[in-house]
C-alpha cells in the first residue's frame, strides 16, 4: 500500500515546513543559536532541540531521562515539563552538532512517513502518550512545525512562507478553534456576530455566530452590522493564535470595532495552541 491520499498533503507540507528550517539553521554561527525567540523561554537553539524532540518521539525513540534545573520560569506545569525535558537536555549543544542532528531526524522521520500505509483514523500513540489519530497526529506535526519555522524567521530576520502548505494547513487548524474562542473562551451571548478580516499571504474574511443555545458557528459570509469586526494581518493572526505576543503589543497592527468588551474578552482567549 502506499500513503493514503488524505495524508499526503500533510506529508508535503510538513516536508515543505522542515526542510525550511533545516536550510534557515545550516548556516547559523555559534552566537546565532542563542537568539531569543517569541516563545518564552527558548532560544533558536531551544526551538530546534523541541522540532528534534517531538519528530524522535514519534519515531519510537526513547525520551531522554534528565532531571530539570528549577530555575526555568517560564516551566508552569506538567505539559511545559514535558516538553522542556528534550530541549533542555541539548541547551549544551554546539551549532554543527544541532544541524547534524536535525539533518540526521529529518532523514528517518521522511522515510518513516513514506512508508506510511495506515488509515488516516487508525489510532496512534501521540504526545504525553495520548490516544489520537494518525490523521489528527500530521496535522499537528504540520502545524506545530510551521508555526516554528515562523518563531524561527523572526528571531533570525528571514520572512517567508507565510502562504505555504503548511501555513494553510495551519489556518484551517486556527479557524476551527474560533467558535470556542468566542463562544467558550469570551462567553459571547446568544446572537453575537464576530467577523475576523484578515489580510496578508493568507488572507480570508470569516464570521463566527453564537446561537440561541450558546454553540458557536463559522462560516465565510458577510455579515451587516456584526457585534464585533477584528480587523488584522494574516502573521498577526498567527502570533497571537499561537499565544506569541500579548494583544497589546500588536496593537497597531489590530483594529478594533462594536462592543470593546467582548473584542477584549475575545481577544484575551485568543490563543488556543499550548
Amino acid at each position: 500500500m502506499t500513503v493514503h491520499s488524505t495524508l499526503q498533503s500533510y506529508i508535503d507540507a510538513w516536508t515543505q515546513s522542515i526542510e525550511a528550517i533545516s536550510g534557515l539553521v545550516a548556516p547559523l554561527v555559534e552566537g546565532e543559536w542563542n537568539k531569543a525567540t517569541e516563545c518564552p523561554g527558548w532560544s533558536v537553539r531551544d526551538v530546534v532541540s523541541h522540532i528534534i524532540g517531538t519528530e524522535c518521539e514519534k519515531l519510537g525513540d526513547p525520551r531522554p531521562i534528565h532531571p530539570l534545573p528549577r530555575d526555568l520560569f517560564h516551566v508552569k506545569d506538567e505539559f511545559s515539563r514535558y516538553m522542556e525535558v528534550p530541549v533542555d537536555v541539548r541547551r549544551c549543544h554546539t551549532g554543527p552538532e544541532m544541524t547534524a542532528e536535525l539533518e540526521y531526524t529529518i532523514i528517518r522521520r521522511a522515510r518513516q512517513l513514506r512508508n506510511e500505509n495506515r488509515a488516516p483514523q487508525t489510532k496512534v500513540r501521540g504526545l504525553m502518550g495520548r490516544e489520537t489519530t494518525l490523521e489528527e497526529l500530521l496535522q499537528t506535526s504540520v502545524v506545530d512545525i510551521w508555526v516554528h519555522e515562523q518563531d524561527l524567521r523572526r528571531a533570525l530576520g528571514a520572512p517567508g512562507n507565510l502562504d505555504s502548505p503548511g501555513a494553510v494547513v495551519t489556518r484551517d487548524a486556527l479557524l476551527a478553534s474560533l467558535p470556542g474562542v468566542v463562544a467558550k473562551g469570551a462567553a459571547a451571548p446568544a446572537g453575537s456576530v464576530v467577523v475576523f478580516d484578515v489580510s496578508g499571504p493568507l488572507e480570508f474574511l470569516r464570521t463566527v455566530r453564537i446561537h440561541a443555545e450558546g454553540k458557536g458557528t463559522i462560516d465565510s459570509s458577510i455579515s451587516l452590522g456584526p457585534t464585533v469586526t477584528l480587523t488584522l494581518d494574516w502573521e498577526t493572526f498567527v502570533r497571537l493564535a499561537c499565544g506569541r505576543v500579548h494583544p497589546r503589543a500588536v496593537k497597531d497592527s489590530l483594529k478594533v470595532e462594536g462592543d470593546k468588551p467582548l473584542a477584549e474578552a475575545i481577544l484575551s482567549h485568543f490563543a488556543v495552541t499550548p
